[in-house]
């Protein structure tokens, strides 16, 4: 797994886990070595040796090298053939896309287990915006660590993961940690990380920009923030001007913006034998409508329509929906709703595929809720909001409805189900 630590050697302790992380809701998770890593996990022979991933014929380019490999001089973006130069005695191997691909996607769905607002960059990095996490599981720091934990426990791999005020202090961070580290920015400190930094470190800012500022004497972010912004627009024009001198000065107003805003959202399954059990075909339903209520509470959605989809063995296929009499995100209210919706079509044909889908979305916190008279103070939601913060800190497949353990008789074919 390589050395594990919450901050670089030789860094700032005023950066350290346990900074002062009240006003840095933003992380930046980055996969350390990702396309290496993935290889190394399947291969552990491979372990502590030099190992580069990428194109291996001669006009090949490095997608990940091994931070053994890197202290050869070997970087991604490079020429295959100059890594092999640099570093002869490493392990060249091409990407195996179907094994990297999946890794990113359990990746992200453990960060999904945390919080709705994931903003992928790249199949190895994602902004993650925590503030809405904190009441189930702790500051800032305690998120990063906690997914730092499960991705190497669930995924045998390893994270760096930077926390700070905006996204662009957050992924400086999480360069700053690697490898395999975690770095707190404080709000309040963003100045003192950002300003001896190299002018290198601001977005935008390549080579020939770099030798531009150089040669105007702005070596550091401090010099950038320092400057008369009339020197930076005549020299680098008027857009870019602008943009370093917000980044120098900590400004970055751009929120987490997750991939889609979803307009429903549903899941279904493909039985591997047409059924008829009536006992089974309701296991699979509650285990769609945990799928749905565990997605809607994660995007902090409610929804006021449940409808189902059945389609039977001659491919026939019929939906039927009930608007409820109040928006909910609750798994048994989904669920009993979409077994009413079953059981009113009677016995029928054998079925090869159902689905469980909410409809009519509205915002969550900003939808009021019809109170029940006779309703406990305690109920559904709670238990469910508790097994969420459960499962976000130990696994989905940790924390399951009863009728749904140790039944391994239901084999199927899972579709998440799209809007």
């Amino acid at each position: 797994m390589g050395r594990s630590q919450s901050v670089p050697r030789g860094s700032d302790p005023r950066f350290g886990p346990d900074a002062d992380d009240s006003g840095s809701p933003i992380l930046h998770v980055d996969m350390d070595a990702f396309f290496v890593a993935v290889e190394v996990r399947r291969r552990p022979d491979l372990r502590g040796r030099p190992v580069v991933v990428g194109g291996v014929g001669p006009r090949g380019v490095v997608s990940s090298a091994s931070y053994e490999a890197r202290e050869y001089g070997v970087r991604s973006a490079m020429p295959t053939m100059r890594a092999r130069a640099l570093c002869p005695s490493a392990v060249f191997l091409p990407p195996d896309f179907a094994q990297v691909t999946a890794a990113s996607r359990a990746v992200m769905e453990i960060f999904r287990d945390v919080t709705p607002l994931v903003e992928p960059l790249s199949l190895d990095e994602a902004f993650l915006d925590v503030a809405g996490a904190r009441k189930l599981l702790g500051r800032p720091a305690e998120i990063a660590r906690l997914i730092r934990a499960r991705v190497a426990e669930q995924e045998g791999l390893t994270c760096s993961i930077g926390v700070a005020p905006t996204k662009f202090v957050a992924k400086l961070g999480s360069t700053r940690a690697k490898p395999d580290g975690l770095l707190v920015v404080p709000a309040g400190q963003v100045l003192e990380f950002l300003h001896p930094l190299p002018v290198e470190a601001l977005w935008g800012v390549g080579e020939r920009a770099a030798e531009t500022l150089r040669r105007l004497g702005l070596r550091t972010v401090r010099d950038i923030a320092e400057a008369p912004v009339g020197l930076l627009r005549s020299n680098l024009g008027e857009a870019a001007a602008a943009h370093l001198h917000e980044l120098a000065w900590g400004r970055d107003p751009r929120r987490v913006s997750p991939e889609h805003a979803e307009k429903s959202i549903g899941a279904e399954v493909t039985f591997d034998t047409d059924l008829a059990d009536p006992e089974t075909i309701r296991r699979a339903l509650l285990a769609l409508a945990e799928k749905v209520g565990v997605r809607l509470r994660r995007a902090g959605q409610v929804g006021r329509t449940v409808s189902i989809k059945v389609r039977f063995a001659d491919f026939r296929t019929v939906n039927r929906s009930r608007t409820l009499g109040g928006p909910t995100d609750v798994t048994r209210e989904v669920f009993d709703t979409a077994w009413a919706l079953f059981d009113a079509l009677g016995p029928g044909d054998r079925i090869r595929l159902i689905g469980v889908r909410v409809e009519g979305l509205s915002d969550g916190d900003q939808t009021p809720r019809q109170l029940a008279l006779d309703a406990p103070e305690h109920g559904w939601r709670e238990a469910e909001a508790a097994a969420d913060a459960a499962a976000a800190r130990f696994g989905r497949s940790m924390v399951r409805p009863a009728s749904l353990l140790g039944r391994g008789d239901l084999r199927r074919t899972e579709n998440p189900a799209r809007p």
